[in-house]
């Protein structure tokens, strides 16, 4: 997809916010500092609209950004921050399930990983708990720029081992200083939200 519009609209912590125009969602969720808004950033051709922090854990709510008038891409807060209180992280835990698990319009979630390294245990976790949900999956390895290339299809096959990513799920390598793999992760989000009819 060709992006000009792009528009956030509202940033919300409870499903009383969430936007009603009925449009397909595709939710992004990863560790903090895992690269979602350069990914974001360069998925709708812009230098810095998605907010990259060197503070983890800045993104305390859930952002909708509507694209092109026809889907949402809503980042959610990154996990794996130490710096927030255990209370704190109740809380974002309980909205984050309360939007992954009830939400009707959405259609799917890019989970991302840190390509350079094994999966944690909150990568896992994460994974495990949308797979749970049967909730469509694309993981997406970042910052694999930072990798020879020749060492990928190893690096990739580590992730898909610790990860147990199921056969209906997809797997794809992205370094948002080359735009490898921003075709991969348009054609899965067009697949997951573009009506047949359209």
């Amino acid at each position: 997809m060709e992006v000009h519009n792009v528009e956030l609209v509202m940033s919300a912590v409870a499903p009383e916010q969430y936007p009603t125009t009925g449009d397909p969602e595709i939710a992004f969720v990863g560790r903090s500092n895992v690269g979602k808004s350069s990914l974001t950033n360069v998925l709708i051709n812009r230098k810095s609209y998605a907010r990259t922090s060197s503070q983890p854990g800045k993104t305390q709510t859930l952002n909708f950004y509507h694209v092109e008038d026809q889907l949402y891409f809503v980042d959610v807060p990154g996990y794996g921050y130490a710096k927030v209180s255990k209370k704190e992280r109740e809380k974002w835990g309980q909205m984050i399930e309360t939007y992954l698990t009830q939400r009707d319009t959405l259609k799917g979630v890019i989970s991302l990983v840190d390509g350079r390294h094994e999966p944690t245990a909150d990568d896992q976790q994460m994974y495990t708990w949308l797979s749970y949900y049967e909730i469509p999956v694309l993981v997406v390895a970042t910052k694999m720029d930072k990798i020879a290339r020749g060492k990928w299809n190893k690096q990739l096959s580590m992730v898909k081992k610790i990860l147990n990513i199921l056969p209906r799920d997809t797997l794809v390598a992205f370094s948002a200083q080359t735009k490898t793999g921003k075709d991969e992760v348009w054609d899965w989000i067009e697949a997951h939200t573009i009506r047949k009819d359209q």
